[in-house]
């Protein structure tokens, strides 16, 4: 999960994310920050294959604000960050 510039916050895949957070700061990656700018990651998980981590994908996509935010800071609190 990115923050964007705007606080909002974006949720894709990739197996490369220092690769992918290059592409989407230089302008060559999703549609979704041709208003925006990616400010950090602020969210990864690992361990999963394509198809689970589509499904992963589409679950916190699913999820409200407050969610996304609360496995934010779980991620941070455990010292991931």
């Amino acid at each position: 999960m990115i923050l964007c510039s705007d606080d909002s916050l974006y949720t894709g895949i990739t197996t490369d994310i220092d690769r992918r957070f290059r592409q989407h700061a230089g302008g060559r990656g999703a549609k979704y920050f041709r208003g925006r700018q990616p400010l950090r990651v602020v969210y990864l998980e690992n361990g999963h294959c394509r198809s689970s981590a589509a499904r992963r994908e589409a679950q916190i996509k699913a999820m409200q604000r407050a969610d996304k935010a609360l496995l934010v800071s779980r991620w941070v609190t455990f010292g991931i960050l």
